[in-house]
C-alpha cells in the first residue's frame, strides 16, 4: 500500500448503521486533527445518509474551516450476498477539502 493510499484510508469515514451524529463527529474530528481532505464513503441504502453527513458537517460544524466539496464519484460494486448470488450495489464517495 502506498503512503498516499494509506493516508486516504485514514481520512475516510465509512457510513453504516450507527447514529448519524457519530459520522458527523468523525468528519469534524478528522479536520480538527489536521487532515486536509476527508472522504465520506457510503453504499446502497446508506448513500443518502452519507450525503447528509457530508453536508451537515460542512455547513454546520466546519463553516469556520472553509471546507468545500472537492469531488463526488459514483460507481457500483459487485459482491456475493448471503445466498451466494452476485449483486450490484451503488457506491458514492464525497471528498471534502479545506480551502
Amino acid at each position: 500500500m502506498t503512503e498516499e493510499t494509506q493516508k486516504s484510508q485514514e481520512n475516510s469515514i465509512f457510513i453504516g448503521g450507527k447514529p448519524f451524529m457519530n459520522y458527523v463527529t468523525g468528519v469534524v474530528m478528522q479536520f480538527s486533527n489536521g487532515a486536509e481532505e476527508v472522504t465520506v464513503k457510503a453504499r446502497g441504502k446508506f448513500i443518502s445518509k452519507g450525503v447528509d453527513v457530508a453536508e451537515v458537517a460542512r455547513r454546520k460544524f466546519l463553516e469556520d474551516k472553509n471546507v468545500s466539496v472537492k469531488n463526488v464519484s459514483i460507481a457500483s460494486e459487485e459482491f456475493e450476498n448471503k445466498e451466494g448470488k452476485l449483486v450490484n450495489v451503488s457506491v458514492i464517495e464525497i471528498i471534502l477539502k479545506k480551502a
